[in-house]
């Protein structure tokens, strides 16, 4: 008789055991609707851990950060860098001129980057023995979704459906009212630009196309640019953007635009009115989740937002939701790491629940913005006025700063006596430096304990270790 180990065994005995009927659909460990950032996480990391599934996307596999977010607004965003770079050349003894933008060759660099991490994301599904779907999904029960009258069952389903670019009732979208989806595919750098929004996508492209030659204003309802930041951070923004000859309006609500031939004409409810090429509507991003039966199968909405627990799930079934459709920050990463918990959460291995406050955030304009924890009116509100202690350690004690030539400043938030609550930064390429921020944060380091890490001369990230020995009252290149 022949014998056989366990890893020879043949397996065709076992598959014998338990024969399929031909007319049973499978049932997978997962079925995923959407395969964004979220969606695509769960994917592979559930498929890591060993489970079957099923990854249904509509349109591109990668989504919105992959093929219009993340990936090429950043692509023009080093664009611009270099045409900066060109321009002010000279101040660093290097003679060069600058000869215009031709967006032809910056759309075929942009879109060489996207299909490149596109071809390398559909090799990772393959690679795992993902199923993929491409159509679109409609929750039908808590174990199904369809496509094209074909249902896909599974022991646990997961919503990750994206976003889209919202405008404001009664602002139609069309002619020279666009959205940061055809912002991305202009064949042009108009000669002036309005844009509705002074968020993070809204001040990355004002950053953008003042680079490449535009005259660009930001109209924002809110008292400062991207708001949702600490205030002494929008200050500086502010001021940057003043100094670089990006024109703002802020505090006014928009009231209406017209257009015609010659542009667009927007009017503020003061009154107020500003005139140029075309107007850019970024006044956020929607949940993608109408039409898709999760009402129906009885999935909480708010305002088309996901309902879900601690745990991400959704209170049906076997029902979970990842990324924008979820309230919250709308950021690639925390889909990311909404995507891998939901996985392992599914698998047994209990993840611990995300922290909302704990996940980074960058707007990749010039100068740079980047931060994690709370602001200082959060950390007040949380604390007391008494409880909290902050400090600002300028770029300009920096070396690498002072060889890049940018401005900025380091903002500590400190519960009193307590750990670090918020790392904020402005200045070019800080988005670099928000990994070590952000593992401050989430550790709940003390002053001392990030002090007396040595940080290399000369860098950026050197400025963070500054900060901290600032803070723990031993400054080295600032005063007391």
């Amino acid at each position: 008789m022949t014998r056989w180990s366990a890893a020879r065994r043949p397996t065709h005995r076992l598959r014998l055991r338990s024969p399929i009927v031909a007319d049973s659909p499978p049932v997978y460990d997962v079925v995923v609707l959407g395969g964004g950032s979220g969606g695509y996480a769960t994917a592979l990391r559930a498929a890591e851990l060993g489970l079957q599934v099923v990854l249904i996307e509509s349109g591109k596999l990668g989504g919105t950060c992959l093929h219009w977010g993340c990936i090429p607004t950043k692509a023009l965003l080093h664009a611009a860098e270099l045409a900066d770079a060109t321009r002010e050349s000279e101040r660093f003894g290097v003679k060069a001129s600058f000869e215009g933008i031709d967006m032809a060759a910056v759309h075929a660099y942009k879109d060489g980057v996207i299909g490149r991490l596109y071809k390398g994301l559909q090799g990772l599904v393959k690679s795992r023995k993902i199923t993929l779907v491409e159509g679109h999904g409609t929750l039908v029960s808590s174990d199904t979704v369809e496509v094209d009258g074909e249902p896909y069952k599974g022991k646990n389903v997961v919503l990750a459906t994206g976003s889209y670019s919202r405008s404001l009732p009664g602002l139609e979208i069309g002619g020279r009212v666009i959205t940061s989806d055809a912002a991305l595919e202009l064949d042009h750098v108009p000669s002036s630009a309005i844009i509705l929004g002074g968020g993070v996508i809204g001040s990355e492209f004002a950053s953008v196309w003042k680079s490449f030659g535009a005259d660009v204003t930001i109209i924002e309802a809110l008292p400062n640019l991207i708001p949702n930041e600490d205030v002494a951070l929008s200050k500086a923004f502010e001021r940057a953007f003043r100094k670089r000859g990006i024109n703002f309006s802020t505090g006014v609500r928009f009231q209406g635009v017209t257009q015609d031939d010659h542009g667009v004409h927007v009017t503020l409810e003061d009154g107020k009115t500003f005139d140029a090429d075309l107007l850019l509507v970024s006044v956020g991003r929607g949940p993608r989740t109408d039409d898709l039966g999760f009402a129906e199968q009885g999935v909480k909405l708010d305002r088309g937002f996901v309902l879900t627990d601690e745990r991400l799930h959704t209170g049906v079934g076997n029902v979970y939701a990842v990324g924008d459709i979820v309230p919250g920050l709308q950021l690639a990463h925390r889909g990311f790491a909404q995507g891998i918990f939901v996985a392992e959460q599914i698998a047994g291995l209990n993840p611990q629940p995300i922290i909302e406050s704990g996940i980074p955030r960058v707007t990749y304009s010039e100068p740079e913005v980047a931060s994690v924890g709370v602001t200082e009116a959060k950390a007040k509100e949380l604390h007391g006025a008494d409880g909290v202690e902050t400090l600002e350690y300028n770029l300009g004690g920096n070396g690498k700063s002072q060889i890049l030539g940018t401005a900025g400043f380091v903002k500590l938030v400190r519960q009193k006596d307590g750990p670090v609550i918020g790392v904020h930064m402005i200045g070019a390429r800080v988005g670099e430096l928000i990994g070590e921020g952000q593992l401050i944060v989430n550790w709940e380091a003390y002053p001392e304990d990030v002090a007396a890490l040595v940080h290399a001369h000369p860098t950026q990230n050197e400025a963070l270790g500054e900060a901290f020995l600032a803070l723990a009252g031993k400054p080295l290149h600032a005063h007391n």
